[in-house]
């Protein structure tokens, strides 16, 4: 069977050409919006599997990965801040607190049309920062394209005074474990 990765996120695609098996990219076009009164891991989880549908529709028989990540604090959901003075926004919110970052993966097999999705967890203190931190980080790291403006895998690891979790890459984008799990789930073995 194909492997297809339902996202252009460039993070994503390193984390899973780590596991070493040939893989094609699509673009799901799925808008990412918040539903009124959704919990962030229900929505998380919804969004990997219509990322995943969508994409399937062109592939008949292949293993097709959806991924969402919805980050929480404070009862807020921090989506993608998209802009340098939202980025600010966030990161000043996140200052001394923790936030909760549900990274869902789906795959589904588009030759029986079925969907196996896991939603994973991560929690994360951020360590206090001030503007000046902020804006440092920022300068280098440009990460308008993540969620709660924290790039984990790169210079935003020194935003975090510490991060509880069953997988760490969870927070870059791709629950690496759950994901071996529901493929072998579906006959791929990846060793």
């Amino acid at each position: 069977m194909q492997l297809v990765l339902a996202s252009t996120s460039p993070y994503r695609r390193v984390l899973l050409e780590r596991l070493g098996i040939p893989f094609s990219v699509a673009d799901p076009g799925v808008v990412e919006e918040h539903r009124p009164g959704e919990a962030p891991e229900s929505m998380a989880r919804r969004l990997a599997e219509a990322k995943a549908l969508s994409v399937a529709r062109g592939f008949r028989d292949a293993l097709v990965i959806g991924c969402d990540q919805v980050a929480v604090s404070n009862g807020e959901v921090l989506g993608k801040p998209g802009t340098h003075e939202n980025a600010v926004r966030q990161l000043r919110a996140l200052s001394g607190c923790e936030a909760v970052f549900h990274t869902a993966v789906c795959v589904h097999n588009s030759a029986i049309g079925t969907s196996r999705i896991r939603v994973v967890p991560c929690r994360v203190t951020f360590r206090k920062l001030d503007d000046g931190a902020i804006g440092r980080y920022l300068a280098r790291e440009q990460a308008y394209d993540c969620a709660g403006s924290a790039k984990s895998e790169g210079l935003g690891i020194a935003l975090i005074a510490k991060m509880e979790g069953e997988d760490p890459n969870a927070l870059v984008g791709l629950p690496l474990i759950a994901l071996v799990d529901l493929l072998h789930e579906q006959g791929l073995n990846v060793l």
